[in-house]
């Protein structure tokens, strides 16, 4: 990525993070880097074509959060740093993180995800016919649950049969640790269903 592109990137997801999404604009990022709003087109576009930078920053984020270091790894501990990467990185920026489920360029710039969870697939012994659909679910899961994590959009769980809130988003309890446990609880689901898929071959 180019350096000028990548610090105009930068000064975008800042301003992101520290006023929300509404508040970036091409006026207010090129005042953060010190240009006129017309200098800023020739390095990320308009800003639909900014809005499309910020999913290929955070992919790019979420790629040396994962590191190049796991192919020695077993492939179940492979797909849970993948998950704990991701929800570290919707924590991170949770105003811009909506965007990898929003934005139509998320789709072509996450293909090192699907790149990452068909090798993890792969490795795990699931055949090839399987790979695509399990891939597609655990990316869903990964984005869609994060996402109605950090925008608040989880439903509330009602205890069985007794229709009151079992309780509530983690943040509000002043319990992140339960949203941890919850999300690392799930992941352990996933990597038994790899499992069960494999053994059911």
């Amino acid at each position: 990525m180019d350096d000028k592109r990548r610090l105009i990137l930068d000064q975008a997801l800042a301003l992101v993070d520290e006023r929300g999404l509404a508040a970036m604009s091409m006026r207010a990022v090129a005042e953060r880097v010190g240009l006129t709003s017309m200098a800023l087109y020739p390095y990320v576009g308009g800003k639909d074509a900014l809005l499309d930078g910020l999913v290929d920053l955070l992919h790019l984020e979420l790629g040396t959060a994962v590191g190049d270091d796991l192919a020695d790894i077993e492939w179940p501990e492979r797909l849970r740093a993948l998950g704990r990467a991701v929800r570290a990185l919707a924590h991170a920026h949770p105003s811009a993180f909506p965007l990898l489920l929003n934005r139509s360029a998320a789709a072509a710039s996450a293909s090192w995800v699907t790149a990452a969870l068909r090798g993890i697939l792969h490795d795990a012994g699931v055949g090839d016919r399987d790979v695509p659909r399990l891939a597609r679910m655990i990316c869903a899961f990964l984005l869609g649950y994060t996402t109605g994590e950090v925008t608040g959009g989880l439903p509330v769980v009602l205890s069985p049969g007794e229709g009151e809130p079992a309780g509530e988003p983690w943040e509000r309890d002043g319990d992140p640790a339960a949203g941890q446990a919850e999300f690392d609880a799930d992941l352990e689901d996933l990597v038994g269903l790899v499992g069960r898929t494999v053994r059911a071959r």
